[in-house]
């Protein structure tokens, strides 16, 4: 029935919110000589978050910090997530490590991943025997 039900409405907000780690939201896409990966990190800081790539595998992790409550102020709903996050993806190629660019604004991780030579595609001429 749990399932059924994540099915039709998706996880709950509530559910999310007590939880000790979260799963930001990812758009990946490729050109002709790269593949591109936005992240987004709503309230994070470039400091708070670290980029790696171990083999083919980049690993995106991060920690967002709960705001601190005030004394007098009660909750009626939470919906931002907090904690830990971690994501990692399998490179569909091989990308040239050493030229691998990540940039922050406006609290999206944009991170650009060169393919190496191999991995673009080439145009192959098919000849006509006449």
């Amino acid at each position: 029935m749990d399932r059924l039900w994540k099915q039709f409405f998706g996880e709950a907000p509530l559910v999310r919110t007590f939880a000790e780690e979260w799963t930001p939201t990812v758009d990946i896409s490729e050109t002709e000589n790269k593949l591109l990966i936005k992240v987004e990190l709503p309230g994070m800081d470039e400091k708070d978050v670290n980029v790696s790539i171990s083999g083919d595998l980049l690993i995106i992790k991060g920690e967002k910090e709960k705001e601190e409550e005030e004394k007098d102020e009660h909750y009626h709903c939470i919906e931002r997530c907090y904690g830990s996050l971690q994501r990692s993806f399998r490179l569909p190629f091989n990308v040239q490590a050493d030229k691998v660019e990540a940039t922050f604004d406006k609290g999206v991780l944009k991170i650009m991943l060169p393919k190496v030579e191999e991995a673009k595609k080439k145009q192959i001429e098919i000849k006509v025997n006449k």
